[in-house]
């Protein structure tokens, strides 16, 4: 059985710390979450004062809820800083002395990278914090500190443990609504799958996968890659083979692709399915397969009413709508001008008058791109709404860990920045290594739909074996393996055993596998302290008197009655049924 181990070590905080540490955090929810793990991690390696972190796309955003400030618009600020108490000393600001020196500038600031080593924190960022007592970090890349540690840093790695899984709580008004969300997805009386696409545009053009799209989406994720190769992000060239790269493994299964892998795997088309994420690249339209295949696709506007979502987003100030204004008429005397200035006669008819532009097509990101080569600053509207999609995520992030089962449309995609499945499938493992959370090999799945690509809704029968052979695989500890193996070395959360885990004296020891940097993949768990198995046996016990009492005072014997809406282990009821999959459903 594992069990969290708690322990604190060495690096316990000191009252004559070395400084503060400020910071400010760019990206998305997975980036936050990510950097302000690796903030508190260093906070400790240096034994410093951690301001609380500033959330970049909160702070950019005009007009939002006065009640919120940077770190409260998504956390819970007193629950942070209570629970790491015995770890890190975490203070709301720095103090009024510092606070002025720190406007002009007197401070040094470091941008460390995602990969970044402990030895470059102590050989370089802690001398010049001793000397200036505050310094601060730009963190851009989702993190500031390799995710892989030396074994003598364990206690560093269950720190990450405990800021992700017990200290960074989301504030009340997102718990409360998260788990009623639940709550009625239950209600429904049958257990539900949670699946994130992971169609970003920002890891669709790292990756170069702008042909699987059409339109529109094919110029924007085109135009950001010429962005990101400008910057010196991506070192390749701008036109690649995005099937070539599907075939790699580095582009997203697209959603009519996760659809037909579940049916194959037997999920019946009334299914619930939980569509996570805040940015679904492509629309609605690259949805209509999976959903003509699994009628039962719900996301959060369906589940919740506009007056939860405006009570979550709290009171805001309006912005001047940006109404879109047609291109003014011509006056007969312009026209008249442009006929003279046109040329020598005999000249052909004019073309027949433009079309009528209509408002859908200017307004939205998208807008831009048909009369411009630039993309626009975002708008006051624009910077708003990143803002919100940080409590959508996190709406997400609370259902995607509570579901029966999870499917991951795109994670550990190469990229090096943490990805929002990546991170659920981490705390799901945390939290029940026995949940059902496939871990899909792409590059494999890929070459099983090249088979069949031209009949992919009518299979054959070995196709529909192989799927259901490797994602049954994915499950177990073939699953954990892979995860351990490719996931991990870029984000330690999605993959946080054996450092974050103990086994108990009683549980069965499973046949340990070290790779070739001589970690562990599997296994290798410590053994809990004593103070945990004394607990369970206490609460075992008590368990089985409980179950003895009952069944002494019942004068019957009760069939037991399912309960599959209340608990994650009635999902093998329908997840588990190999029913024969109809082509013509």
């Amino acid at each position: 059985m594992l069990l969290i181990s708690v322990s604190y070590g060495e690096f316990a905080p000191n009252e004559e710390n070395n400084g503060f540490i400020y910071a400010k955090v760019f990206g998305g929810f997975e980036k936050i979450r990510s950097s302000i793990c690796d903030l508190v991690t260093i906070s400790r390696l240096l034994n410093a004062t951690l301001v609380i972190p500033e959330i970049q796309e909160s702070l950019r955003s005009k007009g939002i809820s006065y009640k919120f400030k940077s770190f409260s618009y998504l956390y819970n600020e007193e629950q942070f800083i209570a629970s790491l108490a015995r770890d890190v000393i975490i203070v709301k600001s720095l103090p009024e002395n510092l606070k002025a020196a720190r406007k002009r500038n007197e401070f040094p600031t470091f941008k460390p990278k995602v990969s970044t080593s402990p030895n470059y924190y102590i050989q370089e960022v802690l001398p010049k914090l001793k000397r200036t007592q505050v310094i601060g970090l730009i963190l851009t890349d989702g993190g500031c500190l390799q995710s892989i540690l030396p074994p003598s840093m364990s206690e560093l790695q269950r720190l990450r443990c405990r800021v992700a899984f017990h200290a960074l709580q989301f504030r009340p008004e997102i718990e409360i609504l998260g788990r009623l969300m639940v709550e009625r997805l239950r209600a429904w009386g049958q257990p539900f799958l949670a699946y994130h696409p992971g169609l970003v545009r920002e890891t669709l053009a790292y990756h170069g996968c702008a042909e699987l799209f059409q339109d529109v989406h094919t110029e924007l994720i085109q135009y950001r890659r010429a962005q990101m190769i400008r910057q010196g992000i991506v070192n390749e060239e701008l036109s690649v083979d995005s099937h070539l790269r599907r075939d790699n493994g580095s582009c997203p299964l697209m959603p009519e692709e996760v659809g037909i892998l579940l049916r194959a795997m037997g999920y019946p088309p009334k299914t619930i399915i939980y569509l996570a994420g805040s940015e679904t690249f492509g629309g609605h339209r690259v949805l209509i397969p999976l959903r003509a295949m699994f009628s039962n696709l719900v996301d959060r506007t369906s589940l919740c009413s506009q007056k939860e979502f405006s009570d979550l987003i709290g009171p805001e100030t309006s912005l001047p709508q940006d109404l879109f204004q047609p291109p003014p008429a011509k006056s007969e005397k312009q026209l008249k001008e442009e006929w003279n200035k046109a040329g020598p006669r005999p000249r052909p008819l004019s073309p027949p008058p433009d079309r009528p532009i209509y408002l859908h097509e200017k307004e939205g990101w998208y807008g831009w791109i048909t009369e411009s080569d630039t993309e626009p600053s975002p708008s006051a509207m624009d910077l708003r709404n990143q803002a919100h999609r940080l409590l959508w995520d996190a709406l997400d992030y609370i259902v995607s860990v509570e579901a029966d089962a999870f499917f991951p449309g795109f994670h550990n995609d190469g990229s090096k920045w943490p990805d929002f499945a990546s991170l659920v499938m981490g705390q799901r493992l945390y939290e029940s290594a026995a949940s059902r959370t496939y871990r899909p090999d792409r590059k494999l799945l890929a070459e099983l739909f090249n088979i069949t690509r031209e009949n992919m809704y009518h299979p054959k029968h070995n196709w529909t074996v192989s799927v259901k052979e490797h994602l049954n695989r994915s499950l177990d500890e073939n699953g954990f393996i892979r995860q351990s193996l490719f996931s991990k070395p870029v984000s330690f959360l999605s993959h946080p055993l054996p450092e974050c885990s103990c086994r108990t004296s009683s549980a069965t020891v499973p046949n340990e596998l070290k790779g070739k940097d001589g970690r562990f993949l599997y296994g290798g768990e410590d053994e809990c302290p004593k103070w945990i198995q004394r607990g369970q046996e206490a609460g075992s016990l008590e368990l089985a008197g409980g179950k003895t009492d009952e069944s002494e005072s019942s004068d019957y014997d009760e069939l037991p009655e399912s309960d599959d809406g209340d608990s994650k282990n009635g999902t093998t009821l329908v997840f588990d049924r190999d029913e024969e999959w109809d082509p013509n459903d």
